[in-house]
């Protein structure tokens, strides 16, 4: 059980919740929302323990385990099984199982003699851990979740993001924890393998908080709601379902909307009443006095308002460039004996519009960081045309330094820009004031998509690479980067699960990958994209 007593949270001078008290318990499904920048990756941190409250208290009395949105592993050489199978601590046992197994094949006798008698011992002690009932549970998840049999013995170096965000979630699925804490659980899912999920956290018998913009998943599974209010700094707890948890707060704004018209209206009458007392000098102090209490109605009217901005999200108008400012030819890409695929040419010629459709696995994310030049193919070729200058967007934010804080990786990006030049941009991007000056490995993941995105607006670009460009956004901010897409007159190559990212792009043409098969687009194809 988790339980939350007086929390305050802080990034830097700003207060993002304070005197917070909740509970989870068994049975408990908790949905946490609010906007990009709420709090909401911050707060399931501090529950997971790996990051530290201002003040108030978080005890936990039992097992957690933690999806974080950019799920990082340390030792990117063990397979997707050993790491899936760590979380209860038997992959060590499963390694030693596997080399007895073929020492016990070996000509040399005593050789074959020690390793029968290590996998004795190796075969008790999985025994003891579960069996291999525990190794075939944790592939049924894997399987249930797109990560087949051949991808769990392929080293994590092999996988795509996708694929290994997927081990990660499996992982904690695997781990048996009383209390799971899930960052945007179905990035990355296919169809089917959502709807698995949401059978999986409807009859998890521990707690559950689960971050996700998936509103069918919040319908499902949820039985409690935590809402972070960035404009009054406060969580609100409903005890109910999301549907009824939607018509309260439809009904809490309207309340809202009459006391924030209430406080407007007793705001001008103070301030008209003030200026008439101000010209008689026997009642200048009570007009002071009532122009200021009518001062600080507005001010916390105006902040209010602030935090209700959406970021405004554009990408760049593009450098003028030849016909055909991108061409790939004859491309391939393996990783040790695993090809990820073979022969792909590719030609984007000056405002196309390119979806790249596949099954996780099955290299767009790679393709997208070849024709980017960050990434070398084995064989082929990457042509750049006359003037050409690509803007890429990597969906684990690769692009980020980490280290630098937002400000210093906007003028990494720009550093032709003026400190003033930069701190505009990142305003239009909601990143006003002493959040310029955040690290960036603090930021939640929609903060830092909003990030990597304004770092394409100075870059000129005139053939933007986006690698699933809508994950991690709250719906307001999605449709701004869906309008975008929509309006930008360069060529654009998107990867994506979204299907209304697709729309917006209005492709002319797909690229089904691992085949490398090229056609024009056709609504046929829109079947295939929440299946990539």
């Amino acid at each position: 059980m988790l339980t939350v007593n007086g929390l305050e949270l802080r990034v830097g001078a700003r207060v993002l919740m304070s005197d917070v008290a909740f509970r989870v318990g068994d049975g408990d499904k908790v949905g946490l929302v609010g906007r990009n920048g709420a709090g909401k990756t911050t707060l399931t941190r501090v529950l997971a323990g790996e990051g530290q409250p201002t003040g108030g208290s978080v005890t936990n009395t039992g097992t957690v385990g933690y999806l974080p949105q950019d799920p990082r592993t340390g030792d990117l050489e063990v397979s997707a099984r050993e790491r899936i199978l760590s979380a209860r601590g038997i992959d060590d046992v499963v390694r030693k199982l596997r080399k007895a197994e073929a020492e016990m094949a070996s000509d040399d006798e005593r050789v074959r003699d020690k390793a029968m008698r290590r996998y004795e011992r190796a075969d008790a002690e999985l025994h003891a851990g579960g069996g291999y009932a525990a190794e075939s549970e944790a592939a049924t998840i894997a399987a249930s979740l797109g990560l087949p049999d051949r991808v769990m013995g392929q080293p994590l170096a092999t996988l795509s993001g996708g694929q290994r965000r997927r081990v990660e979630l499996a992982r904690i699925l695997f781990s048996g924890a009383d209390t799971l804490l899930l960052d945007e659980p179905t990035n990355h899912l296919d169809a089917d393998s959502i709807v698995w999920l949401r059978d999986f956290l409807k009859s998890h018998n521990g707690g559950l908080v689960v971050i996700s913009h998936d509103v069918a998943l919040l319908e499902n599974t949820v039985t409690k709601v935590l809402h972070l209010d960035a404009n009054r700094a406060e969580v609100d707890v409903y005890n109910m379902g999301w549907k009824l948890y939607l018509r309260q707060r439809e009904t809490d704004e309207r309340r809202r909307k009459r006391e924030r018209a209430n406080a407007e209206r007793k705001a001008g009458q103070l301030m008209a009443q003030a200026e008439k007392m101000h010209a008689k000098a026997t009642k200048a102090t009570a007009a002071k006095n009532m122009a200021r209490r009518a001062e600080r109605m507005l001010s916390g009217l105006e902040a209010a308002r602030a935090a209700d901005r959406v970021a405004n999200i554009k990408f760049p108008s593009p450098a003028a460039c030849g016909k055909t400012p991108l061409q790939a030819s004859e491309l391939s890409k393996s990783y040790g004996s695993l090809e990820i695929f073979t022969d792909v040419d590719l030609a984007v010629d000056r405002g196309s519009r390119v979806v790249v459709l596949g099954l996780n696995g099955a290299g767009k994310t790679t393709l997208l960081r070849i024709l980017a030049g960050i990434d070398k193919p084995d064989t082929g070729t990457v042509l750049p045309g006359h003037g050409l200058k690509i803007g890429y967007y990597a969906q684990e934010h690769e692009t980020l330094d980490l280290r630098r804080t937002v400000l210093e990786n906007m003028q990494a990006q720009a550093p032709e820009l003026t400190d003033t030049q930069a701190r505009s941009v990142l305003g239009s991007f909601l990143f006003t004031g002493d959040d310029s000056h955040k690290p960036s490995s603090v930021l939640s993941g929609g903060e830092k998509t909003r990030l990597a995105l304004a770092t394409l607006i100075v870059s000129a670009a005139n053939v933007l690479l986006l690698d699933e460009p809508t994950n991690n956004l709250d719906p307001a901010s999605r449709d701004e980067v869906l309008r975008a897409i929509r309006t930008y007159e360069g060529a654009i190559v998107l990867v994506t699960h979204d299907e209304g990212a697709v729309e917006a792009l209005e492709p002319d043409r797909v690229l089904i990958l691992p085949e490398g098969d090229e056609d024009l687009w056709s609504a046929d194809y829109a079947d295939l994209i929440s299946l990539a």
